[in-house]
């Protein structure tokens, strides 16, 4: 259910996009607005993982540290290529992972998750992001970020134009313009979000079903949560807190409505594990 909704949510996406572009270039603004979202997901596909490892001065780790190897235990377990393993120089505990697909992923842990989870946490901290990557839920949340913003651009040459009094190529009226600028970012966004909050949910599951223990992970996402609400990474920004296990914004309450949380609550996430403990399913 979640991978369909997730499909059709990215499907909606990119033609909200290729919309803008007719209705402010015609014929020429709709294929000018496709062929800008191939050459950005392009991009994304192949060089956002270095880029946020490098944003986030994160340190590659080899096989001499104890955390790889757990690492490399719960790959086997998942089924997956072993992927590079980072330590993000940050007290503030929290782990993503990134890459284009299984054979070219990360895990990042920061040394503040390593120093308040327990081993048995860990393990749920890391199969959720390993199933974040069996599921190719990088690249999705990558490619609907990279859309919405592409929206969000387009949307503010359409209210610069409004300002002008200049009309779209279809004779949009500029004041119908200017609205479509302010509601069309709105809605990219929540669509984005409402994919990344449908992604967690599927990684959550995924982490119960590789443990064995659903409670682990329940226990490390209450730990993160509250810990996350104390303060909030050096360089976490809006750009990249849908890539992270909790929140990395939580504790600056910027966050004024469930539409635009990247993340289900931890409250709602501990619920749904719960419900697989009660229904046997892990």
């Amino acid at each position: 259910m979640e991978q369909t909704k997730t499909v059709g949510l990215l499907v909606l996406l990119s033609v909200l996009f290729i919309w803008i572009g007719a209705i402010f270039g015609g014929t020429n603004g709709m294929l000018i607005a496709f062929i800008i979202v191939g050459a950005m997901n392009f991009y994304s596909y192949f060089y956002s993982d270095k880029m946020v490892l490098k944003h986030f001065k994160a340190i590659e780790i080899d096989s001499s540290q104890k955390i790889y190897h757990l690492v490399d235990k719960l790959t086997q377990k998942a089924n997956l290529p072993m992927p590079k393993v980072y330590i993000i120089p940050d007290h503030v505990p929290n782990a993503f992972a990134t890459g284009r697909n299984p054979n070219n992923a990360a895990v990042a842990l920061s040394e503040g998750l390593l120093d308040i989870l327990n081993e048995n946490e860990v393990e749920a901290v890391i199969a959720h992001e390993l199933s974040h990557i069996k599921h190719y839920d990088i690249l999705i949340g990558t490619v609907a970020a990279t859309i919405a913003g592409a929206i969000s651009m387009i949307a503010n040459i359409m209210q610069f134009g409004a300002m002008f009094g200049q009309r779209g190529r279809n004779g949009v009226n500029p004041i119908l313009m200017l609205v479509l600028a302010i509601i069309l970012p709105i809605s990219a966004m929540i669509i984005q979000m409402t994919i990344s909050r449908s992604r967690e949910y599927m990684a959550d599951e995924g982490a119960a079903n590789i443990t064995g223990h659903p409670e682990w992970l329940q226990s490390a996402l209450s730990k993160l949560e509250n810990a996350n609400h104390r303060a909030s990474m050096r360089e976490a920004d809006s750009s990249t807190a849908h890539m992270f296990i909790v929140n990395p914004l939580s504790g600056k309450k910027m966050e004024f409505a469930t539409l635009f949380r990247t993340h289900p609550t931890t409250q709602d996430r501990i619920q749904r594990l719960e419900m697989l403990k009660g229904n046997g399913s892990v």
